[in-house]
């Protein structure tokens, strides 16, 4: 008998640990991973300019519909874990979210005057809208109406335990934690999105997570006025963060 597949959905912003978590993911040995399959759909939505433009839109189904479908494509001989990363800045506001109800969603957050720091650093402008966590914010009330809360990881507290995190997911998924999520090869990866080279040079030059440290911040007027209009939706989010010792429940089994 087939055993049934494990299908994540790990929804963080920009400017995370999102692509190190996909690689931890990755090296698993029974994983296949998709990296942020709604990106095509959101560039051709909104019509916005970023690095990579024309090579995201011809690589990646610009119907969020289609891109959505494919999540439940059948995996790889040899595999029962399919992990997605997802950015939930590329979710419209519009988009029913009923379809996310038949994944193992997580949340990644990262203080917003931290991630802002970061994004400008890549493109000249931001603004709320742009680092996911008020999108974040509109999915956990949805799950929470529909008794389907998920964890939710502050990319702080996890580089300060990565293992203690990822042997807690595993407990929650049912499925067995392998050290190997701990440390990968350093390079890219044929699963990396056409625009990893803009986004992803320090990922593949990683073998594994970066330890925890302090990041002095210093924004300007405009930019920690964006990072000060997303911190409500932090807080909330972050008030529901995995904290060493929490029993691994809830969420869909």
């Amino acid at each position: 008998m087939t055993e049934p597949a494990t299908r994540v959905a790990m929804w963080s912003g920009p400017r995370n640990i999102s692509t190190a978590m996909m690689r931890s993911w990755e090296n698993r040995s029974d994983t296949v991973v998709v990296d942020e399959p709604l990106y095509a759909s959101y560039l051709a939505r909104t019509g916005i300019d970023h690095p990579a433009r024309e090579e995201v839109l011809a690589s990646q189904p610009t119907d969020a519909r289609e891109a959505i479908a494919a999540l439940h494509d059948p995996l790889p001989d040899g595999t029962t874990v399919h992990y997605a990363k997802h950015m939930s800045h590329h979710v419209a506001d519009d988009l029913d979210l009923t379809w996310t109800l038949e994944f193992r969603n997580v949340i990644l957050v990262r203080d917003p005057d931290e991630v802002v720091a970061s994004y400008v650093r890549s493109r000249e402008s931001c603004e709320p809208a742009d680092i996911g966590l008020l999108q974040q914010q509109r999915m956990l009330a949805f799950w929470r109406e529909h008794d389907a809360t998920p964890p939710v990881v502050d990319a702080a507290d996890f580089l300060r335990e990565p293992e203690v995190h990822l042997r807690w997911l595993c407990d929650w998924l049912r499925i067995d934690f392998e050290p190997a999520m701990l440390a990968w090869p350093a390079g890219p990866r044929a699963t990396d999105g056409v625009w990893a080279p803009h986004w992803y040079d320090a990922v593949r030059r990683s073998t594994g997570f970066e330890p925890w440290r302090r990041r002095v911040v210093d924004l300007s007027e405009h930019d920690a006025a964006v990072a000060a209009a997303c911190r409500p939706a932090y807080e909330e989010l972050r008030a529901l963060r995995l904290r060493t010792g929490d029993e691994p429940v809830g969420g869909a089994s």
